[in-house]
């Protein structure tokens, strides 16, 4: 079989939609969501329509006042994909005809760390340009933390018929519309939740000028995710929906103002500016009441009998409100490296060297989606790359993939480090295997969620030490028995979020990959 074969032998399954495309990036996007459109609009005749046209066609008995909705939605399209084409070109003259002088590849499975990894790149080696992005950066952390409450906030004031079984007890009424019967034993639940719900309703408001600044898509599948300690029938877990952006960086520009007044009228307008200002002062004006939200033993406790799971970055910026959801708030290196942003299709990255001897040099970074669906389009960045860094997550021991609940994360790692290490289009490349979230490792272990459960060809100690042991013998035996010819592999642990740490590693990999560069070109 083919790398291409293999890389998306798991067939069509979940990942596809009834057409046979991605389940993921491949359905032509509407006006409201102000998502990228695709040229001239497509002819319209008197033939049957078909599904997927430019501009969409107007629903039938179309009021006035829904024509001129729709129409502004789709003047409101037109611009964000008019100002994308102008940033994507402006990119490409600015880089001009110069030659990238290396090339990397992050590989690695959904949710293992790859972005974040690029993050902390660019605070290491090209600080100035991520700082420069941070307006857009500020917008995606305040659409994550208005998503959290506004996604609690709707599971608590759902009828109960909608609950999780787990979640309804004998003497729960089937039609209360109210908190759930764990919630409502504490003083008053149902009257703090009532004035939750209405002080914080503006937040809605907020999320849809976001999204649409931001260009947002729907995460695919958001909303419930495997259980942390069970494999198979596990009652999935609630979580919020992830703010999900197409690749390209063109989106760090959509919200951050141009000094430019010509530029200006072209990019930002005054309209778009306002709703950005307005956005800011309204999370400062709900500030103490996402605190006071976020705080409260009846609405904590309502999480947990509903299976509600915050993920560590909600969690993070919820309880850092106070700071967040000020007006003046600019965010920190570490609040861009704790936010989840996940991207569909290929991140391509240029990085310009502001650090050490290698200043000035051009890096480019290749960070592809790793979810099952979008593995084969891996394929195409294997020529010409310099190295590819691959990043398992050792805390997926006892987590389960979205797209099948049967596989394993960790065992799914496995066999696709093994089908990248026996390409043989790779034969000459540089491998890096970064075993990355070792903090989330090591508290699962301390917890007693037990490694030696999930994987049964462990027979050591249930802790750090031994289990990462374990990890690096069995990738380096994968490496060296499945390449095509002897090859160095270079292997590293990281917590992607702690900087200090992340970036004394960096630095080894820096001085790996361009040792071994100079010494491809036979300059050493």
């Amino acid at each position: 079989m083919s790398t291409l074969g293999a890389l998306n032998c798991y067939g069509r399954g979940a990942d596809m939609d009834s057409d046979g495309e991605a389940a993921t990036g491949a359905r032509e996007p509407g006006p409201s969501r102000g998502r990228r459109w695709g040229g001239v609009p497509a002819l319209r005749s008197t033939s049957q329509p078909r599904v997927r046209v430019w501009p969409p066609w107007p629903p039938r008995d179309e009021s006035e006042l829904e024509k001129a909705l729709r129409l502004e939605e789709e003047r409101e399209a037109k611009r964000i994909s008019d100002a994308i084409d102008r940033e994507l070109e402006s990119e490409r003259q600015a880089l001009g005809p110069r030659r990238a002088d290396l090339k990397l590849l992050l590989l690695g499975m959904s949710e293992s760390g790859k972005s974040t990894m690029l993050k902390n790149f660019q605070i290491q080696f090209a600080p100035g340009a991520l700082r420069a992005e941070s307006d857009a950066w500020r917008a995606v952390i305040h659409l994550n933390l208005v998503r959290t409450v506004n996604f609690i906030l709707d599971v608590l004031t759902r009828p109960s018929t909608a609950a999780t079984p787990m979640s309804l007890g004998g003497d729960a009424s089937p039609t209360s519309t109210t908190f759930p019967r764990r919630l409502s034993a504490t003083p008053q639940p149902n009257s703090d939740l009532r004035r939750f719900k209405l002080a914080l309703s503006p937040l809605r408001q907020v999320e849809r000028i976001l999204a649409t600044h931001l260009s947002v898509d729907e995460a695919p599948g958001a909303g419930t995710r495997a259980g942390p300690d069970e494999l198979e029938s596990a009652p999935r877990e609630l979580r919020a929906a992830e703010v999900t952006i197409r690749g390209g960086r063109s989106w760090t520009k959509l919200v951050r103002p141009s000094q430019s007044p010509e530029d200006r009228r072209m990019r930002y307008s005054e309209g778009r500016a306002e709703d950005t200002e307005d956005a800011r002062r309204v999370l400062d004006a709900c500030r103490d009441d996402v605190i006071a939200m976020s705080t409260s033993t009846a609405i904590l406790a309502a999480l947990k009998d509903e299976s509600v799971v915050l993920e560590d970055h909600s969690s993070f910026f919820l309880g850092q409100a106070g700071r967040v959801m000020q007006s003046n708030y600019e965010p920190t290196f570490d609040d861009i490296l704790r936010v989840r942003l996940q991207t569909t299709g290929v991140e391509e990255h240029h990085m310009i060297m502001e650090t050490g001897e290698e200043n000035g040099q051009h890096w480019i970074f290749y960070d592809v989606g790793g979810a099952r669906s979008q593995r084969a389009s891996w394929v195409s960045f294997f020529d010409d790359v310099n190295a590819i860094i691959f990043l398992c997550s050792t805390a997926g021991y006892n987590e389960v993939l979205a797209e099948d609940r049967t596989v394993n994360r960790l065992m799914d790692s496995f066999t696709t480090w093994k089908i990248i290490c026996s390409s043989k289009l790779l034969a000459t490349v540089q491998f890096i295997m970064l075993l990355n979230k070792t903090d989330l490792l090591d508290a699962r272990l301390k917890s007693g969620i037990r490694f030696s459960k999930y994987v049964e060809s462990y027979k050591g100690e249930d802790d750090l030490e031994g289990v990462l042991e374990y990890l690096k013998r069995k990738l380096a035996a994968i490496h060296r028995h499945h390449s095509p010819q002897p090859r160095k592999l270079h292997m590293h642990s990281t917590c992607a979020i702690d900087i200090d740490t992340t970036s004394a590693v960096l630095r080894r990999i820096r001085e790996t990959i361009l040792m071994n560069h100079l010494s491809a070109v036979h300059l050493i």
